[in-house]
């Protein structure tokens, strides 16, 4: 069984084979800020055996119904087993079509990308000082920009190595520079006042040896460093994390170094999910004020 996508345009067409035989086809329209499902057909002798729900599927994973906020439309089904397809996927009727809506649900880390995406300026210089898979270092990138630019660290090899596959294999390898470090040594990468936003996601590398995790002993000064770093009106962004390997010590210390910042120089946020486990993740940010006295600065990059 394969799938073959051939695309004009704005319009996408996806035909599933099975034994070198066409069995369905799924027709799409690439609107502006929606996807359109123009045509769905499985041969008849094929269907009731998962074919439909399987190129459904990959239609939808073609289109980012699965990866990001989207928008889906579908005509009306004409039979109880189309719409029973369509249900299963997530549509429902909406005044005369179907429609699936996705917006991705919110996490500690997503709370974090939303908070600097509406605070930072293209063309600014970002830090990621824990860039483990690339995650947070790729979103920072396409924040920055091609006028931008980006420094990563991480004390593990495997992870300088995956995030610089991820920002070779997205585009943006020559915004970032990638490191190897402990976030202790910080300052030996980037000068004070120089940074607009400095990143920190403690904890363990997913997908390697839980047992290296992040600890008071290089976090604590890793922050302070990033706070001598960031411009006055940039923000230091950290998630802190419990309950793991590391238990909750980190955590713990790194609260009561946020906790004791003079309010005269920061401000200091704590975003707790309040119906979530008391393990969960909590996003904080640290902003850093502007002198009184000080010139309202213009955008990194101007």
């Amino acid at each position: 069984m394969r799938i073959d996508g051939h695309r004009e345009g704005e319009r996408l067409a996806l035909t599933l084979y099975k034994e070198q035989q066409p069995v369905g086809v799924c027709r799409l329209r690439l609107a502006p800020g929606r996807v359109d499902l123009e045509e769905f057909f499985i041969d008849e002798s094929w269907r009731g055996r998962g074919y439909g729900s399987y190129l459904l599927k990959q239609a939808l994973h073609a289109t980012g119904g699965f990866c990001a906020c989207s928008l889906h439309a579908a005509p009306p089904p004409e039979s109880e087993a189309a719409a029973a397809l369509l249900r299963k996927f997530g549509f429902a009727p909406a005044g005369g079509i179907w429609l699936r809506r996705r917006a991705p649900e919110l996490s500690a880390v997503g709370l974090v990308h939303e908070f600097l995406a509406s605070r930072l300026c293209t063309g600014g210089f970002f830090i990621d000082a824990t860039c483990g898979n690339g995650h947070d270092t790729a979103f920072l990138c396409r924040l920055a920009g091609p006028v931008g630019k980006v420094l990563a660290l991480d004390v593990q090899q495997k992870a300088v190595e995956a995030t610089r596959a991820r920002l070779e294999a997205e585009g943006l390898a020559s915004i970032a520079r990638v490191v190897q470090a402990d976030h202790a040594r910080l300052a030996q990468f980037a000068g004070p006042a120089s940074a607009d936003c400095v990143v920190f996601n403690f904890g363990y590398l997913p997908g390697a040896d839980h047992a290296l995790f992040t600890t008071p002993a290089s976090s604590l000064p890793a922050l302070s460093a990033a706070l001598d770093i960031l411009k006055p009106g940039g923000v230091l962004a950290a998630c802190l994390y419990s309950g793991g390997p590391n238990g909750d010590g980190e955590r713990n210390a790194v609260e009561g170094f946020f906790a004791a910042l003079p309010l005269e120089r920061y401000t200091v946020l704590a975003c707790r999910f309040a119906n979530w486990a008391p393990t969960a993740p909590l996003p904080c940010f640290v902003l850093k004020k502007q002198s009184k006295n000080a010139p309202f600065p213009l955008p990194s990059g101007l």
